[in-house]
């Protein structure tokens, strides 16, 4: 009896690629060279603009018969080509080439060369993530919806983010966030706000910082939010409300210390158990979230300015997304 293998299903892959942070032309001999080895049908290629930042690009590709896209770019090339790949089945290529490249680092891919990184695109596995999701509402009343990969924020971070120095963030990358926050000091406030949780009574506080986490490690290890992860379904919470002379000082004590270096032990967790908890720094869980400030603020999402925000509602879409991550 002779057996017939059915064919393979063809693969392909697309290049989404912002020309001011790659050499596209060596890009280009790479990726063909790696995708014609692996066995892939010819590469599809888009150049991103200021107007269009990847998500209509990449839908066209997948419309096209990619069953890859690869973000070529900074964080904001890669979750704009996430937000493009959204429920479709298609998987997103990681190809690092920006300041903080926050996706790879929390899927502990760390930063690869671009050897390995078109290794793990062409030969890898798809793993599969959650999404954030961020619907904004502008001073004018208009509505925009986004999504997140790692974090949303408002407040200093956001207020940090705005402030930073292009030419130096692309001098000496994420570095440069430590200007951007020197410059946001002066003006530091508490935002007020309500929110409500997953459909719970609204609540008034207010907090220097609020952020929203897919994942929690930032760039240089920190790790903000320790029990956030990719694939679990709800989105971790936290808020930063430095109290009294030291209040920052308590709060990089939590950040740098508790979560950096006592949660990597046994002992350590023991530690943190026993010690008096920090109100500088709380966090919560949930699958939905809904904010309105008291006073126009600034947001961010994946480390870019996204403008100021009067409301924030966001929730999690979970495995919406599927990422390649080595094999």
């Amino acid at each position: 009896m002779v057996t017939i293998e059915e064919p393979a299903e063809s693969q392909r892959a697309a290049v989404v690629y912002n020309p001011i942070k790659v050499d596209v032309t060596k890009l280009r001999v790479e990726i063909n060279r790696a995708a014609k080895k692996a066995g892939f049908e010819k590469t599809l290629w888009f150049e991103t603009t200021i107007d269009e930042a990847g998500q209509n690009l990449t839908r066209q590709a997948v419309e096209q018969g990619a069953t890859v896209v690869i973000a070529a770019g900074g964080d904001g090339t890669v979750r704009a080509v996430a937000e493009g790949l959204r429920n479709t089945g298609a998987a997103l290529g990681l190809l690092p080439s920006g300041t903080g490249n926050l996706l790879a680092r929390n899927l502990d891919m760390g930063v690869p060369h671009t050897e390995k990184a078109l290794g793990i695109i062409f030969t890898g596995r798809d793993r599969v993530i959650d999404l954030g999701l961020a619907a904004i509402t502008r001073p004018d009343g208009d509505v925009q919806e986004h999504v997140f990969l790692v974090m949303a924020g408002l407040g200093l971070d956001a207020k940090m983010i705005a402030n930073t120095n292009s030419r130096l963030k692309k001098a000496v990358g994420w570095l440069a966030y430590v200007d951007g926050v020197g410059r946001s000091l002066p003006e530091l406030h508490p935002v007020k706000f309500r929110f409500s949780i997953d459909g719970s009574p609204w609540k008034s506080t207010s907090a220097h910082t609020v952020m929203v986490g897919n994942c929690g490690v930032l760039p240089g290890g920190v790790l903000l939010i320790p029990d956030a992860r990719l694939d679990d379904g709800v989105l971790d919470i936290m808020a930063l409300r430095p109290e009294g002379p030291f209040g920052w000082l308590k709060v990089w004590n939590k950040i740098a210390w508790e979560n950096g270096v006592l949660r990597k032990s046994a002992a350590g967790r023991k530690i943190i158990d026993l010690s008096r908890d920090v109100r500088s720094v709380t966090y919560h869980t949930g699958k939905d979230l809904k904010l309105v400030v008291a006073e126009p603020e600034e947001f961010q999402l994946d480390g870019d300015e996204f403008g100021e925000v009067t409301a924030v509602h966001s929730w999690v879409e979970p495995g919406a997304l599927r990422v390649k991550v080595p094999a």
